[in-house]
């Protein structure tokens, strides 16, 4: 579920299928929605287990359209089977990860 932090930060809390895909694609319509302001996005991957190629993709796609808009994606607290699918596909060096939610939006506060 996607909630507005501050006025540039949503941090969206997510969790497994079905409700992963949905999750995804909601939050990727509201960034990529013409009337407003891009925010900069956390992605609380506390309570994801694992991950299929279809969400790598949704990922994938998420991260063009943050970086198309000029604003910074931080992905945080990524269990061990999710680093796992991560470290396989070398999208460890694609996202910037962080240890937890708290981390992840001062990273974001601090790059401005």
């Amino acid at each position: 579920m996607a909630t507005d932090w501050s006025d540039n930060i949503v941090i969206c809390d997510l969790g497994d299928e079905p409700d992963l895909s949905d999750e995804l694609n909601d939050i990727h319509a509201r960034i990529t929605e013409k009337s407003g302001a891009t925010p900069n996005l956390v992605l609380n991957l506390a309570s994801v287990t694992y991950l299929n190629s279809s969400n790598i993709a949704q990922l994938l796609r998420l991260r063009k359209a943050i970086g198309e808009a000029h604003k910074k994606m931080r992905v945080c607290a990524v269990s061990d089977p999710v680093w796992s699918v991560m470290l396989l596909t070398g999208l460890d060096k694609v996202f910037d990860f962080q240890p937890d939610k708290a981390t992840a939006i001062a990273s974001l506060q601090i790059d401005g």
